[in-house]
């Protein structure tokens, strides 16, 4: 019985079929759909060097829990490198207390909502795979949820 010959789509190996992943770049021969994009390649290449590891998926977990113990003053968002986005919670979380302060304690659940929202964000953070995390935050460059 003659094994089954399949040609990588990223790199045009010849694999048994009995393979999953191309042993010469490590794409997956599963899904030849998921290679068609140059970040998968890229981010597999690297994984495969020996690293262990997706280049920028050491910050989720330093992001998920500052998102979730300073999420109010956007400590997780310059960790991502949202400067801008940093920047606006930490004057919206000042501008919150100032109105609650003001307000008499009447408008105290202002600082909760900018809190609130780094806390969301850290657990969406930490619940993502590292693969996930990598394409949203660190390729695609999502800033908010």
């Amino acid at each position: 019985m003659a094994t089954k010959i399949v040609k990588c789509p990223s790199c045009n190996t010849e694999n048994t079929g009995l393979e999953n992943f191309c042993r010469n770049c490590g794409s997956n021969l599963a899904d030849p759909f998921q290679n068609q994009n140059p970040q998968n390649q890229q981010m597999q290449q690297q994984y495969n060097q020996g690293t262990g590891q997706i280049p920028g998926a050491d910050k989720k977990i330093v992001a998920g829990i500052c998102g979730i113990l300073l999420g109010g003053f956007g400590v997780h968002k310059f960790i991502l490198g949202y400067q801008n986005e940093g920047i606006y919670m930490i004057v919206g979380q000042v501008v919150a207390w100032i109105l609650a302060f003001i307000s008499c304690g009447f408008l105290f659940f202002l600082p909760l909502i900018v809190s609130v929202i780094g806390l969301v964000e850290g657990i969406i953070y930490l619940t993502k795979s590292d693969e996930d995390f990598v394409n949203t935050y660190i390729n695609n460059k999502k800033p908010w949820f």
